[in-house]
Order: structure tokens, then C-alpha cells, then sequence
């Protein structure tokens, strides 16, 4: 269902605020249409996508159905027709965000696309599809997602080193988000003893998940039921997310950075990702108004893009009340809420949706390839 935005508020968040708003969608249908330009024309400075936005995408209509027909036709195979189709939109989007990409030198009208989820338990193959899809994209507005998993560290770093831009995805504890900076940082540090190198040429975000944070916890907190543990549903998405945002602030400071930022290096800049709200009993726009900070990202899914178009908050937010955040978040432990352990399960069920997602859709093409073929 198409979608338009009449207020101002996105582009406002960017020019007062410092925060990119970008759009956590993208569908064949919107880039054709002209939906997408007019939301860049509103405000909207870039672009994600996942296997599960593709299997949606591709499955919820029949805009894909004559390229791959034609794909079929022409003897390729079921796999390399998926990529086919997927890079075919990532490049359409890249076009129209490339204006938002020069006119905000390099800092936004990015496209991101996602590596095989498969691979995200295995470095050497995600770094070859990673490097594969970047090369066969070949656009300067385009960052690749890789997963941070523990092995997808390694792989993260060696595309930085490599001069590559890189989005990392399924982010969920403040441990794992420092070992994302770290990999960042050493990365550019290996690209910059080549004095010929730009480093402003190199770009990254790291995407923390919020929604799902809240989501789990609350259910954990349901189970305890007391008085104390049911104040603090709701709480723990935001306060880690404020949490990180310090993290980043003290990382990307001091003299070690300051001799990067020398040769041009751009901070890796936090982005929100999963930002709709679960649970209906909270503001739609509560994690974009609780999390409105500069040098960062918001991602928005469709319906919470809307939402906050027509009545968000544009005000800083983030850096506000970190102390009483980091009193919550450390007071989950006493009621039995391990943030590791929770961590640790959303890393494992984030994979495996998207690795479902891409299996699923493979096999509701080789189905309708099958038709084809019959027909």
C-alpha cells in the first residue's frame, strides 16, 4: 500500500537534530511508482533492506514475475535469478538516493543489502559473498550487511581494511557493539598505512536492534510478576540504546581517533534498527523519540515512518537521563534477567528468521519456476 509523508519532521530530525531518518523497506513497486522519490524528496537520506523485506516483497506481488520468467527462460538457475532480481532494486534505489549521497558528501543516501544468512556463522564465505556483492553492485552509495556475529567480526574488519563500506546488522548487547567499533576502527587503521588511501571514502553503521530488546525482556519480566519487575517493562530497549550511544561518544573521541578522523575517517555511526513498537500499549514513535541523537541513524519501518511524520518529537533525546538508564538496565539482574543470555538468543533467532526467510522464498521461486517451465 503506498505511502506519503505532507509534514516536514524528517527532514527536520537530519537538519536540527543530526540524526538520519532512513527507510527500513523497499519494494519494486515503490521504486517504479515514484513513492520512494517523493519520501527522499520528504526526507528520507537512505535505505535497508533484509532477506525478510525481499521475501515479502517479491512474494506479496507479481512486479518480479516477467524478469523472472525471463531469467528462467534463459537457463539461470533459481539462486542466481533471486540475486539477479535483488540487485536489480538495490541499484534502482542506489540511483535515486545517489543525489542524497553527493549532496551530503558521502555521509547518507546509502542502500544496504545483505549477505547471504546462511553465512553468517562462517567468515571465509561471508567475506567472499560480501566482496562478491560489492563488486558486482560496483556503487559508491551502497553498504553491504554482514551480521554480527562473533564470525562476522573478522569479516567486517577485512572489508573495512579493503576500503569497502559496510552495515552491521542484528546487533543486541553493549559487548558485542564494542567488538563492532573495535573491528571498524582496526580496519581503518590497516587501510590508512597506505598513505594513498581516502579513508573518507569508507562509511559504516552499526545497526542495534531495539524492539525485539523489549520485547523479550518484557516477557521475562511477565514471568516474575512483582511489583518492581513489571515498572521496568519497557524500559531496557531504550536504556541500552542510550548506553550504546555513550559507548560511541567515548570511542569515537580522544587522541587515537582524532588521527583518523586527520585523514578523513567518519565515525561508525550507531543506527536504530527494529524501531516499530511490539507491544500496543506503547507510543508508536517511542523508539525514534527516546532515541533522537547526532551522528546517528533511525531506520523506520513503513508504518512508523508515517507515524512519526505526522506527530514524532524533533528534539535531542538520547543523552538525556543515561545515568537512571544504566540504574535500569543494571537492575534487570536482580530480577533474574540475564541481558547476556538474552542477547544471545536474539542474535540466534535474528539468523535464523532471515535464514528461514531466504530459504523459504527459494523455494516458492523454484515452485513458480517449475510453473514457468510447465507453461
Amino acid at each position: 500500500m503506498p505511502i506519503a509523508v505532507t509534514s516536514d519532521r524528517l527532514r527536520r530530525l537530519a537538519e536540527e537534530c543530526g540524526q538520519s531518518p532512513w527507510l527500513d523497506n523497499l519494494r519494486r513497486d515503490a521504486l517504479h511508482s515514484g513513492e520512494l522519490r517523493q519520501l527522499i524528496d520528504a526526507g528520507v537520506r537512505g535505505l535497508t533492506s533484509n532477506p525478510t523485506i525481499f521475501q515479502k516483497s517479491i512474494m506479496g506481488s507479481t512486479d518480479y514475475d516477467t524478469q523472472f520468467q525471463q531469467l528462467i527462460s534463459k537457463g539461470v538457475n533459481v539462486v542466481d535469478a533471486y540475486w539477479e532480481m535483488v540487485l536489480t532494486d538495490i541499484r534502482d534505489a542506489a540511483s535515486l538516493f545517489a543525489h542524497t549521497h553527493e549532496s551530503t558528501s558521502g555521509l547518507d543516501g546509502f542502500v544496504s543489502v545483505e549477505v547471504d544468512p546462511s553465512l553468517a556463522h562462517d567468515t571465509d564465505g561471508t567475506l567472499r559473498a560480501a566482496r562478491a556483492l560489492h563488486e558486482r553492485i560496483d556503487m559508491p552509495n551502497v553498504m553491504i550487511k554482514i551480521p554480527a556475529t562473533k564470525e562476522g567480526i573478522p569479516a567486517i574488519r577485512r572489508m573495512i581494511a579493503e576500503g569497502r563500506s559496510v552495515n552491521v546488522t542484528l546487533i543486541f548487547s553493549l559487548d558485542r557493539y564494542a567488538e563492532v567499533m573495535n573491528a571498524y576502527i582496526e580496519g581503518l587503521r590497516e587501510l590508512a598505512a597506505d598513505p594513498t588511501r581516502d579513508l573518507s571514502r569508507v562509511s559504516s553503521v552499526a545497526s542495534f536492534f531495539i524492539s525485539r530488546v523489549d520485547t523479550e525482556i518484557d516477557a521475562r519480566l511477565d514471568k516474575v510478576a512483582s511489583d518492581d519487575a513489571m515498572r521496568l517493562r519497557g524500559t531496557a530497549a531504550v536504556s541500552q540504546a542510550r548506553l550504546a550511544y555513550e559507548l560511541f561518544r567515548s570511542t569515537f573521541s580522544g587522541p587515537q581517533w582524532a588521527g583518523l578522523a586527520a585523514r578523513g575517517a567518519r565515525v561508525q555511526r550507531p543506527l536504530w534498527a527494529s524501531t516499530s513498537t511490539k507491544n500496543p500499549e506503547y507510543p508508536d514513535t517511542l523508539y525514534v523519540d527516546e532515541l533522537i541523537g547526532s551522528d546517528s541513524v533511525n531506520t523506520l519501518p513503513e508504518q512508523t515512518l508515517v507515524a512519526f511524520a505526522d506527530h514524532g518529537r524533533i528534539t535531542s533525546t538520547i543523552s538525556e537521563n543515561v545515568e537512571v538508564a544504566r540504574t535500569l538496565w543494571n537492575s534487570l539482574a536482580g530480577h533474574g534477567v540475564d541481558v547476556h543470555d538474552v542477547a544471545a538468543q536474539l542474535e540466534r533467532e535474528g539468523v535464523a528468521s532471515f535464514a528461514a526467510s531466504f530459504t523459504d522464498l527459494l523455494a516458492a521461486l523454484s515452485a513458480k519456476a517449475e510453473q514457468f517451465s510447465a507453461s
